[in-house]
């Protein structure tokens, strides 16, 4: 099929020109528009003489065409155009007298009827529009002045007081509406005219000048106005009033997002700071939260009295700027009688004008400090309570430049002021939890800072900042027989008072245990089958507050012979800063298996220290990763001897927690510095006999003479019972040799080692008994006693009080 049978079936589009003919009283053409050439398709030449009755195909009366227009009016009549070269077009013919001379002459305009409906259309379109008030149309030109505008919407007509409103023709949309909304709609119907492209639906904030207190959001669109030759006439705008739908999109919008962010936080502060953001700018230029004391500390809230102190907590302005003369941040605010009733009733309350109330309160510097910022025009206050209880109160405050609080407002905020009330409470009574469990934690650790004989601790617990930030992180140190100390530190699995507990029950286990002097593997041995047997009266499924899984890692050191023994269950080993300025390294250990899982034996590690060395011990978030290798750092630094001699070990762990302080880890952390020392030379004396009972008395002379030389006169007589009682003992059942050793510290020390790996216990004796006190007597006179296995057998050891020191 060829082209022109492909389109032969297809209707053609009628031309689009209009031509006009001049004629005279007869009929006849006397001229013609260019454009009839193209509609007629005859040359203006050709059409001058014709009479116009010719053009059509059914010839046309023009007499009673003429009479139809005797008054001048316009006649408009339908017929079909002959045309040369192509089918016959219908056409409007509008025929219109013109008196230009004494003979009338007469126009006729020939407009293809397709053409003419689509013009009349549009003139009914444009027509219909301007009559309408329900959208508004504002025609601006070129320069945004307002040329043509419909009838506007009801609430932008006259203002209530029946004031004339001055016609907006001529005028900008600045001085039409409040001048920021005119500046910021006028930018956009620029952008409009410079780029051309339509502006769609775009709401827009546009308060009349006249009534700038009344909120009005308008939805509007833009085109650009162009004639055919392109120039450009100006600006369409179309605009309907969509306050309301925007007033209530904007309140669901608004509790919605206090829905999902408030009790995000378990920080009491943090969700008064977020009520702060939810309410200005978008509903208040002013608010505050003020909280009672007890709710901030964490305290059940008790019932709220007149002059009950109120904490402002959180304040926000919409200019970021704080007034003055209002309480400011941080304020302790004693309310009078009306306000304390009014927080009890639990109702939100609101002013709509100030001024009655500012004349009221005068000179009352409390409350207007309390009530009247300076440029407020309304008011508001919201009680937060939960569970009947009175939690603090927000206040509210609107400026003139906007609409001032109303019932449906108190409505929306007394929604958010009990989402809030209840967010509030339940980070009081997450803070009063913490607060117990850190407690609870912090009351089972030692003393911050511990100076025993073999050593200068300085022990740190740093909660988290999440909310599961108290754990069961922890650290202890142990003072053994002997001067010997014990440094543990270990994590239970878990967060909260559950945990802080399960750390209690660990932290005795493991003094109870140390107190038998085992080697750290065995003590972890014991401890490992302790938390097995635990863990099997545990509550199936539960894991918080369980000591199944926890870490554990004890070190024993030795400050006579300066040696230091570990084992680690699950923990990471520590740091070691030695005392030649070495950088700090992690000891060479291998971190068994976790408590309670069965994965004992655990493998003890041996080293030597000498005298200023600092071991780091870390749990928790300090003994993980990045965290472990700034720790190491810092420990490195601080732990060098520099020219002022060593840095005390609290200013060492202060200085390796310093980073951590400003941004603490998620979850908490616990830190034990430990700087050991050596025995004080000459406080050691030690003295070997064989079994042979006739040297006991060698052994009292020995031990008589080495406490004169000490000074320590006023022990002789009891050193010497003790000492004939446990050598004669060892003498007796363990054979020899026998080793006696004293050793003078915070305490006189008296030890007696022999071969045997039995070990004596106490008894009472009975009156017709012949023997068995000795070990009664020895308990009687002295402040401590006990035994702990060696590698050679086993050493009896005691500890007597030195006067004028106290017991540590």
């Amino acid at each position: 099929m060829s082209g022109s049978d492909r389109t032969s079936g297809a209707v053609p589009e009628p031309p689009e020109d209009t031509a006009v003919l001049v004629l005279d009283i007869s009929g006849v053409v006397l001229g013609c528009t260019a454009d009839a050439e193209g509609l007629i398709g005859t040359p203006a030449e050709e059409l001058r003489g014709r009479d116009v009755a010719g053009l059509f195909t059914d010839v046309l009366d023009w007499q009673e065409l003429r009479e139809r227009v005797p008054d001048g009016s316009l006649t408009t009549v339908r017929a079909d155009l002959l045309r040369r070269s192509a089918p016959p077009l219908t056409v409007r013919l509008d025929l219109l007298p013109v008196r230009a001379s004494a003979e009338p002459h007469f126009l006729l305009r020939l407009m293809p009827v397709t053409v003419a409906n689509r013009r009349d259309e549009d003139d009914a379109l444009l027509r219909s529009m301007f009559a309408q008030s329900g959208v508004g149309i504002v025609i601006h030109d070129a320069d945004l002045r307002v040329t043509r505008v419909n009838g506007l919407p009801a609430e932008t007509g006259p203002p209530p007081s029946g004031d004339r409103v001055p016609s907006p023709l001529g005028q900008r949309l600045g001085t039409l509406l409040v001048a920021e909304d005119g500046a910021l709609i006028e930018d956009r119907l620029r952008r409009v005219v410079e780029t051309g492209e339509p502006l769609i639906d775009c709401l827009s904030r546009a308060r009349l000048a006249r009534s700038p207190e009344r909120e009005r959001t308008v939805s509007l669109s833009a085109l650009p106005l162009r004639g055919r030759d392109g120039v450009l006439h100006g600006v369409a705008v179309t605009f309907s009033d969509v306050t309301e739908r925007e007033s209530s999109r904007l309140r669901s919008a608004l509790v919605s997002a206090a829905s999902s962010r408030l009790g995000r936080s378990l920080d009491v502060r943090r969700n008064a700071e977020t009520l702060m953001d939810l309410m200005v700018p978008e509903f208040a230029d002013l608010a505050a939260v003020d909280l009672t004391e007890t709710v901030l500390v964490g305290e059940e809230p008790g019932d709220f009295a007149t002059g009950a102190p109120l904490l402002r907590v959180a304040v926000a302005a919409r200019d970021g700027r704080w007034p003055a003369e209002l309480y400011a941040l941080d304020s302790v605010i004693r309310v009078q009688d009306t306000e304390s009733a009014l927080l009890r009733t639990g109702a939100a309350r609101f002013v709509r004008d100030l001024s009655e109330l500012r004349a009221r309160i005068g000179d009352d510097e409390p409350r207007r400090r309390l009530l009247l910022p300076q440029d407020a025009a309304s008011f508001m206050v919201v009680p937060l309570h939960a569970r009947g209880r009175v939690l603090g109160a927000v206040v509210l405050w609107r400026t003139a430049d906007r609409a001032p609080f109303d019932e449906q407002d108190v409505s929306l905020v007394e929604d958010i002021g009990s989402r809030a009330g209840l967010a509030v409470d339940n980070a009081r009574r997450y803070t009063r939890e913490r607060r117990t469990a850190e407690a609870l934690q912090r009351s089972l650790l030692p003393q911050p800072v511990l100076a025993v004989a073999g050593a200068e601790t300085a022990g740190s617990y740093l909660p988290g900042r999440t909310a599961a930030g108290t754990g069961g992180s922890w650290f202890d140190v142990i003072t053994l027989s002997s001067t010997q100390v014990a440094f543990v530190v270990g994590t239970v699995p878990g967060h909260g008072l559950n945990a802080a507990v399960a750390m209690g029950r660990l932290q005795t286990a493991v003094r109870t245990l140390a107190d038998l002097d085992p080697t750290p593997d065995e003590l972890l041995n014991h401890l490992d089958d302790l938390v097995v047997r635990l863990a099997e009266h545990q509550k199936p499924g539960s894991t918080n507050g369980t000591v199944r899984g926890a870490t554990c890692l004890y070190a024993v050191y030795d400050p006579v012979s300066g040696h230091c023994s570990m084992a680690s269950a699950g923990h990471p080993p520590p740091l070691l800063a030695r005392a030649d300025g070495s950088a700090a390294d992690t000891v060479k250990l291998n971190a068994g298996a976790a408590l309670g899982s069965g994965g004992g034996p655990y493998e003890p590690v041996e080293l030597e220290s000498a005298p200023g060395d600092v071991f780091a011990f870390a749990a928790g978030s300090l003994a993980e990763g990045s965290a472990l290798d700034l720790v190491a750092g810092s420990l490195s630094h601080l732990a060098s001897p520099g020219a002022q001699g060593p840095v005390p070990v609290q200013d060492v762990g202060q200085g390796i927690l310093a980073p951590f302080l400003t941004q603490p880890p998620d979850d908490d952390a616990a830190l034990l510095v430990a700087r050991v020392r050596a025995s004080p030379e000459g406080s050691i004396a030690a003295w070997q006999y064989p079994a042979d009972v006739q040297r006991v008395a060698d052994a009292r002379r020995d031990a008589a003479a080495q406490l004169i030389g000490w000074g320590l006169d006023e022990l002789v007589f009891t050193t010497e019972l003790i000492v004939s009682e446990l050598v004669t003992n060892a003498m007796r059942y363990a054979g020899g040799p026998v080793l006696l050793r004293l050793i003078r510290d915070q305490r006189l020390i008296c030890e007696v080692s022999d071969h045997s790996q039995t070990q004596p216990h106490l008894r009472r004796a009975r009156l017709t008994d012949e023997g068995g006190r000795g070990l009664f007597l020895v308990a009687q006179l002295t402040h401590r006693w006990g035994g702990r296995y060696i590698a050679s057998g086993k050493t009896i050891w005691t500890e007597q009080l030195i006067e004028g020191l106290p017991p540590a």
